[in-house]
């Protein structure tokens, strides 16, 4: 078993209606790893467009969004600005945990992951460059 939660599950305020018509909300994102961020930094439109990097991160990281086993940045471009909004802050959220877990473990405390969100102060976010 692996002792670092690295998968979180999800339901999106509004939701991606898919082309056949059903309405996915419920998904999963895991953490980012350094391959996801030279990838992400390398893409073409990224570099023509440098606003089109949360779009390419957030299609990295969810790997399942209703019946969809992971997304393309299509996908993310289809979605409404609070759906995107709501993944930015639980990218900049599961990552941030995950750093202060590390650190946590180094001097022996136990981070907790927050239960909800949604219910988290909105901030300003790390993954819109």
């Amino acid at each position: 078993m692996n002792p670092i939660r690295t998968e979180f599950p999800f339901k999106l305020p509004i939701g991606l209606v898919h082309d056949d018509g059903t309405l996915l909300r419920e998904g999963v994102m895991r953490l980012s790893t350094a391959a996801d961020e030279i990838a992400t930094l390398g893409d073409l439109r990224v570099k023509t467009n440098s606003a089109y990097w949360v779009v390419v991160k957030l299609s990295r990281v969810i790997t399942r969004l209703g019946h969809l086993d992971g997304i393309s940045p299509f996908d993310v471009e289809r979605m409404y600005s609070a759906d995107i909004d709501y993944l930015v802050r639980l990218h900049d959220e599961i990552n941030q945990i995950a750093d202060e877990s590390v650190a946590g473990s180094a001097i022996g405390e136990t981070e907790s992951v927050p239960g909800n969100i949604e219910a988290s102060p909105s901030r300003v976010s790390s993954i819109k460059r």
